[in-house]
């Protein structure tokens, strides 16, 4: 008798142990924030190395502080961003660039609306959108993972 008892005790303990588990879910915004996202098409138009002066034009936003920087192809930028939790809201605010003068075109000042105007996204894999509402992306970044 006393041996089925201690095999029911931990045959309960182990079953509700396995029941109060819980799975975390990753935070929504982990998926696009820390990552070196690099503009592969603006206004549905393809980036190249003709369309940018210097470096290629790409950001990074930082979770620790809500700071998003980068380059928009001549200029280096920085400002904030906010993130709504667990959505796929997104809005960019102070943005401050510096004033290289560039000698060729480049898609930076097209850049800088995306960013103004932007106000949700989408990911799908390696894959950043930025929209505005529910038209055609404004932008699309793929992730550069550095070595």
């Amino acid at each position: 008798m006393k041996h089925y008892l201690i095999t029911i005790s931990l045959l309960t303990i182990t079953l509700v142990s396995c029941n109060t588990t819980q799975k975390v879910k990753p935070n929504k915004n982990q998926e696009i924030t820390e990552k070196y996202w690099k503009l592969i098409e603006i206004n549905g138009q393809k980036v190249t190395a003709d369309n940018f002066a210097s470096k290629e034009p790409h950001f990074i936003l930082k979770s620790t502080d809500n700071r998003v920087n980068g380059n928009g192809g001549c200029n280096s930028f920085f400002g904030t961003y906010e993130l709504q939790a667990d959505s796929n809201r997104i809005s960019f605010s102070k943005i401050g660039a510096t004033k290289m003068a560039c000698i060729k075109p480049t898609v930076e000042n097209d850049f800088f609306n995306v960013l103004e105007t932007a106000d949700n996204y989408t990911v799908k894999n390696d894959t950043l959108q930025l929209n505005k509402a529910r038209m055609a992306p404004l932008a699309k970044f793929v992730a550069v993972y550095l070595k």
